[in-house]
């Protein structure tokens, strides 16, 4: 089945109510305000101003920003707290899915595009040779969520993983789930994959994982969007997979942690690089952070990091800026949030259930913002 199409994310009230009543408690801000929602570029109507990631900014407008689901909470977390400090910058996400955001962005009709996967060479022309500056901001764990009553501990390795998800593994006592789990009662109930139907940064992820540690037992390549088996159920959106495994009893997927655990799925325990079976949790994914080297320009995989402690299919997500922007106003509006993003908003990701950026990658980003020009 061939993955198309956009994202839509699931809010977990709780754990945004519970982020915003900690940004309540620091003084340290940047700038932005209001809603979820998509729309055009950033519409100016005052005066530029500073670019720091602490303070309120003198800049005033409008930042329409799409893309990933998977920032979709820390999104709508961080425009409400930024607003208390900025009031005259309006922000605008809207999860559609890392695919959408970018072809938003090359469309010229948001500021900045959420993507958790770089800019895939089949993508490249769409942006007429212009400079994409990518601004790392959030670290989680895609979790391996499943619907198994009376299973509350379930182990999972790559090679179970890669003949679950390619159908050749169609039973959960298949003797390759049972040796991993000794003394547990699988049942014989049919395994009902559910998986992506958009063109989704979570599927890259997962499916790069799937190329690193599976190796050669790994047949469908590693994309935004992957021919699964025909009998897989296809899904639109994190929420929506989690949808569909939340009614369908036997069912797996791969969501991020966050909305696995929103919706009260069961989710596996992953053997890392190290030999190590870890469950998906935000410290889980900074450990795997903690050992990441990204490139110049701030891209990087956070999946199979060693580390006995580290969750093996952790990932990270970006907002895609262009460095040329039209307007001074629209620099100032950038760098306000972005800063706000990098500085003081990276205390809201844990509360989340996501992890913030290591230290030395957030220092490059923050570095990174004064590259945007106009």
């Amino acid at each position: 089945m061939q993955l198309r199409g956009s994202k839509q994310a699931v809010v977990a009230g709780g754990a945004v109510l519970a982020a915003l009543a900690l940004a309540a408690c620091s003084s340290s801000s940047s700038s932005s305000s209001s809603s979820s929602a998509p729309g055009a570029t950033g519409t100016s109507t005052a005066t530029a101003g500073g670019d720091s990631t602490s303070g309120a900014s003198s800049a005033s407008g409008t930042i329409n920003a799409s893309g990933s689901t998977f920032q979709t909470n820390f999104q709508q977390a961080a425009i409400q707290a930024f607003k208390a400090t900025n009031p005259k910058i309006t922000v605008n996400y809207s999860g559609v899915g890392s695919g959408t955001g970018r072809n938003n962005l090359a469309a010229g009709t948001v500021l900045f595009a959420g993507s958790d996967s770089p800019i895939p060479s089949s993508e490249t022309a769409n942006f007429k040779g212009k400079k994409v500056l990518y601004f790392p901001v959030q670290v989680g764990p895609i979790a391996m969520a499943y619907n198994l009553p009376g299973i509350s501990t379930l182990k999972l390795d790559p090679a179970t993983l890669a003949g679950i998800f390619q159908g050749t593994i169609k039973t959960w006592d298949d003797a390759a789930i049972k040796a991993l789990n000794p003394g547990v009662s699988l049942p014989s109930t049919a395994i009902t994959l559910v998986v992506r139907s958009d063109s989704s940064g979570t599927t890259a992820n997962f499916s790069q994982y799937m190329v690193d540690a599976a190796g050669s037992a790994w047949k469908l390549g590693t994309a935004s969007t992957i021919t699964f088996p025909s009998t897989a159920r296809g899904a639109n959106g994190g929420s929506g997979v989690a949808t569909a495994i939340k009614g369908t009893t036997g069912a797996i997927g791969y969501v991020d942690d966050s909305t696995a655990k929103a919706a009260g799925l069961g989710t596996a325990m992953v053997k890392n690089k190290a030999g190590d079976f870890v469950a998906p949790s935000s410290a889980s994914a900074a450990a795997a952070a903690t050992h990441v080297t990204p490139s110049a320009d701030l891209t990087f995989l956070t999946v199979d990091q060693p580390g006995a402690t580290s969750y093996p299919i952790a990932y990270q997500s970006w907002d895609l800026v262009y460095a040329k922007q039209p307007n001074a106003n629209d620099v100032a509006l950038l760098k306000a949030y972005l800063g706000y993003l990098l500085g003081a908003g990276q205390q809201l990701l844990a509360p989340l259930g996501f992890a913030p950026l290591p230290s030395g990658i957030d220092s490059k980003a923050v570095a990174q913002l004064s590259q945007i020009t106009s």
